[in-house]
This record gives structure tokens, C-alpha cells and sequence, in this order.
């Protein structure tokens, strides 16, 4: 994967912690569980990305 995806991947993190912060300053269960779901998706994305690019370190590995 590129390094937009992974950009956006952390841009999604960071969304999630603002809602999550915003959640809990207000009150708004909500939003702070709104907040904690776009950091899980994130993770999970940034997961798969790390296995990608380690895919893609073996099979170079193996092209020398």
C-alpha cells in the first residue's frame, strides 16, 4: 500500500481520538464510542498494511 493510504489510515486515528476527546468533555456517549470505532477501523487498517508491506519484504527477499 502507499504511503496515502497510511496517511489517511492515521488521519482516521486521529479523527477518532478528537470524537472520543469531544465525547467525553461533552457528556455525548455517542460521540466518545463514535470516536473509539474509527480508531478500532483504523488499527485494523494500519494492521493490514504492516502484514502488506511484510508480504512484500519476503518477496524481495526471495528475488535476490
Amino acid at each position: 500500500m502507499g504511503l496515502d493510504d497510511k496517511v489517511d489510515n492515521k488521519g482516521e486515528e486521529l479523527k477518532g481520538r478528537a470524537k472520543e476527546a469531544v465525547g467525553s468533555a461533552t457528556g455525548d456517549d455517542d460521540m466518545k464510542t463514535e470516536g473509539r470505532a474509527d480508531q478500532s477501523k483504523s488499527s485494523a487498517k494500519q494492521a493490514g498494511e504492516k502484514v502488506k508491506d511484510a508480504a512484500g519484504d519476503v518477496k524481495d527477499a526471495f528475488k535476490k
